[in-house]
């Protein structure tokens, strides 16, 4: 089983509008939307929901006003400012630290884990997905990805699917880092600007860090030539793998306010160098032993498994 984990080191970059195109030339595989804190591939894929889950990941401090003597030693030790004059825990300031648990001289505070989302499997047009959906200010988004590829990596191995296709969260962070490790192979989207040939060197360095390979997109390319050639010498320089080159199309962008893939809206000369990217990653050595690209889906949604 092989895992390609989409990346970009800024957001708005193509990243889940790629992602979801590689969806329907991928033959049979398991989606996962790891961009947890602002998933959006839902919106592409329309993905009908067979599985709900909650997800626990943090801890809320609980005063119990009967035991509390009102000390105020828990509203000087708060650093966050989370503990009113009344004392009363401040559910959105509080950080779920610990410190005035760990500290009351009463115990009279309780440390419960708290609901922080949900996570889900569901079925789409094209392949089964692992997706979620963070809480509002909730924390600990690094441990529901987690969850959710381990979720999709057992799915893909009860159902024979050879190969995980994830849409990364963008930056360098902690969800990032849980998204990529241990995957096979690591696709950087990037855009010809100097910001983005900057967070393309941040994600590239964190990707060598973990020894990933690293094959790169450039996405509307012809915007910046200049830095779209620097982009092609630092991939060379790194040993990178330039897998294609998308020129800016306005498609992409009407395609997406339908709620459609590129591949469900008519613009032929993008499909193909969508097909020919798709193909040069297919055949890079972390993911050339993968089940090639299929012309006919083997992943049957009505049914919800794979045939």
């Amino acid at each position: 089983m092989k895992e390609l984990v989409v990346l970009s080191g800024k957001g708005g970059t193509g990243k889940t509008t790629l992602t979801a195109a590689f969806s329907t030339l991928a033959g049979p595989h398991i989606m996962v939307d790891s961009d947890v804190d602002a998933a959006d591939l839902h919106l592409l894929l329309h993905p009908r929901v067979e599985k709900t889950e909650p997800f626990f990941g943090g801890n809320r401090a609980l005063i119990r006003e009967a035991d509390c003597t009102q000390c105020g030693t828990c509203r000087q030790l708060c650093q966050f400012d989370a503990i009113t004059d009344e004392f009363v825990i401040d559910e959105v300031a509080c950080e779920g630290c610990g410190v005035c648990v760990a500290f009351c001289p009463e115990k009279a505070i309780d440390f419960p884990v708290q609901q922080c989302g949900e996570w889900y499997v569901s079925a789409t047009d094209h392949c089964p997905m692992v997706h979620a959906r963070l809480g509002i200010g909730e924390e600990n988004s690094g441990k529901l990805v987690s969850l959710i590829r381990a979720r999709a990596r057992e799915l893909a191995e009860q159902r024979c699917l050879p190969l995980i296709l994830t849409d990364g969260p963008p930056g360098i962070g902690c969800p990032v880092i849980a998204a990529l490790t241990g995957a096979s192979a690591v696709l950087v989207v990037c855009e010809p600007t100097v910001s983005g040939l900057h967070d393309l060197n941040r994600v590239s360095q964190l990707a060598a860090h973990f020894k990933m390979p690293v094959l790169i997109c450039i996405n509307k390319y012809d915007l910046n030539p200049t830095i779209t050639n620097e982009i092609r010498r630092s991939a060379i320089e790194r040993g990178e793998n330039l897998v294609g080159m998308i020129p800016f199309d306005p498609a992409f962008t009407r395609a997406m306010v339908q709620g459609q893939t590129i591949f469900s809206y008519h613009a032929p000369e993008l499909q193909q160098t969508i097909r020919d990217i798709w193909r040069e990653i297919m055949q890079s050595d972390a993911l050339s032993d993968t089940t090639p690209e299929l012309s006919i889906p083997l992943y049957q949604h009505n049914k919800g498994e794979h045939q």
